[in-house]
């Protein structure tokens, strides 16, 4: 990713186990799912963003909770959501897989 054209924020960041409906391993730096913000009245998703999560270990395994970078693209309409505080789903495809939390931006 170009950094020009990227917002960085830092989050906090939970990956759902297996049993909770999660992947079936754990993510390592650069991983690149959906970010969901809103969902409409019948639970579909209304906009997914791009955006690469990056951290200082190896891995984040299943049910672990860590502080992350997340940098998204640029015009991508993202900006009206990324306040601190501001919670978000991570998703692969429709399966959600983890949620975050702007802790900065």
């Amino acid at each position: 990713m170009n950094n020009s054209n990227l917002i960085a924020i830092q989050a906090k960041l939970r990956l759902k186990t297996t049993d909770e409906g999660g992947r079936q391993s754990g993510i390592k730096t650069g991983y690149r799912p959906n970010h969901v913000f809103e969902y409409d009245r019948d639970g579909k998703l209304l906009s997914t963003y791009i955006g690469e999560i990056s951290f200082e270990k190896d891995w984040i395994q299943l049910g672990a909770e860590e502080i992350v970078t997340v940098k998204f693209l640029s015009g991508q309409s993202i900006e009206k959501y990324l306040n601190t505080g501001t919670k978000w789903w991570i998703h692969e495809g429709p399966k959600v897989v983890g949620e975050a939390e702007i802790l900065r931006v």
